[in-house]
């Protein structure tokens, strides 16, 4: 099935050829409704999307398989230029490889199922824990909030999902990989991580597609919970080529003694609005947000994190790099609410970008909010060219110009690339070289 042109009639067809109970496709219904109702974001870039040419829904296969070779030889040669099964043998506990609108490979070091960890694509999750699934299914993001997120509880396919029980450890990251393929493709998963109470969990996303004339869309939704002293990081590191609208709603909820960490990457993209959350229920919950944004030519990055403190001495912190070149738009969108209960709490926001040519622009949108006497924010911008001195310092010493200005920018977001496994690190580099 490759459906253009979204009704009632094919968001019930896809909940039919996917096998789901009547619940689900109610709930389909129901958000497609939702989407025709409701106009897009007022805020941020303009979104000039043709709804009529998006390929909603593309089955490659009809299976998630658990081996490599027994996936379709042009899809395994997608994943094998980018090194996924590599990587899987040298360093992770488990992968998730999704092409197109389905999750194509899934799996997991037999340890883990031993640990009774539950690390599935989001479909066979609604089959084989239809309890646990619906408990936390559209409980964080609504499907309702806005157009996209109604759009993907119409179509959605595929994602994440774990659960890793109490009192956890994993030692290497699980990972999931999504790749659209295919010309005017839509991609909607879904994914939900629960981390339970004094576990710990890292998890990695990776995202690409090939260039094409015409435009993709991306428009995911991901809910984490963060029980009570447990640590969740989720790193991601998009490189969305610059025909995809990456539309996206990412929250976590973070329980007494919780931290959440989102360690976020934004590379290319036609149009990327992306605000990875964390809403502070518990008290001495920490939420983290370290992310770096790179727009060049005819892409617009509008990004940022928002920190909701709703409990006493809870903290967060946002560190957000930009560069703008070659008549790239990077802008830090981003909020931070300190309500009256959670007294004694502390925010620091630190924005800083780096516009690399005159035709590149940059803002700092931040919305910021305390409301009690005895908690503080702090917030620093800072938006400037290339330093002018460091770079006739380098230039003087023998060092290339080009190559003078990829040191000063590895050095910019050196914070940034810090918090990266080394492998993602390396891949970090290699594309910024791309870039500049």
């Amino acid at each position: 099935m490759q459906e253009k042109n979204l009704s009632i009639d094919k968001v019930k067809e896809i909940s039919k050829l996917k096998n789901e109970p009547k619940w689900m496709t109610e709930f389909r219904v129901q958000a497609y409704q939702k989407f025709l109702d409701t106009p897009n974001p007022i805020f941020g870039p303009e979104l000039n999307i043709d709804f009529s040419i998006i390929n909603y829904y593309k089955r490659v296969s009809d299976k998630v398989h658990n081996k490599w070779e027994d996936i379709p030889t042009y899809v395994k040669d997608t994943f094998d230029k980018i090194g996924l099964p590599e990587a899987e043998q040298k360093y992770l506990a488990g992968v998730g490889a999704q092409y197109e609108s389905e999750v194509i490979y899934h799996h997991m070091l037999k340890e883990l199922e031993d640990k009774n960890i539950i690390f599935c694509d989001t479909d066979t999750a609604l089959k084989k824990y239809p309890d646990l699934f619906k408990e936390y299914f559209n409980n964080l993001v609504k499907y309702d909030e806005n157009k996209y997120t109604a759009l993907n509880g119409a179509v959605w396919s595929g994602g994440t999902f774990i659960y890793i029980p109490p009192y956890t450890q994993l030692d290497r990251p699980l990972q999931s990989y999504f790749r659209i393929n295919s010309k005017n493709m839509g991609q909607f998963e879904r994914t939900i991580i629960i981390v339970d109470e004094y576990s710990d969990l890292h998890y990695m996303e990776g995202c690409t597609a090939p260039t094409y004339t015409s435009d993709s869309l991306h428009a995911a939704v991901v809910e984490i919970y963060v029980k009570k002293g447990a640590k969740c990081r989720y790193t991601t590191i998009q490189n969305w080529s610059s025909d995809v609208y990456n539309l996206v709603t990412k929250r976590a909820i973070v329980e007494e003694k919780g931290t959440m960490e989102w360690i976020d990457g934004n590379i290319g993209s036609k149009i990327n609005m992306k605000y990875p959350s964390c809403i502070l229920v518990g008290e001495s919950a920490i939420g983290n947000c370290i992310s770096i944004a790179v727009a060049s030519h005819n892409q617009y990055q509008d990004t940022g994190a928002k920190m909701i403190h709703l409990a006493p001495n809870t903290k967060s912190n946002i560190i957000s790099k930009s560069i703008a070149a070659n008549g790239g738009i990077a802008n830090y969108r981003g909020t931070v609410n300190i309500s009256k209960d959670a007294i004694n709490s502390k925010s620091t926001v630190k924005c800083d970008t780096i516009i690399l040519d005159k035709e590149s622009k940059s803002d700092t949108i931040p919305k910021n909010k305390v409301s009690n006497a005895s908690s503080i924010l702090e917030h620093e911008a800072i938006v400037a060219k290339i330093d002018e001195e460091k770079l006739f310092y380098l230039k003087s010493r023998g060092v290339p110009e080009e190559r003078a200005k990829e040191l000063l920018i590895m050095g910019f977001i050196e914070r940034f690339r810090e918090e990266l496994p080394m492998e993602y690190a390396v891949e970090l580099n290699a594309l910024l070289k791309n870039y500049f």
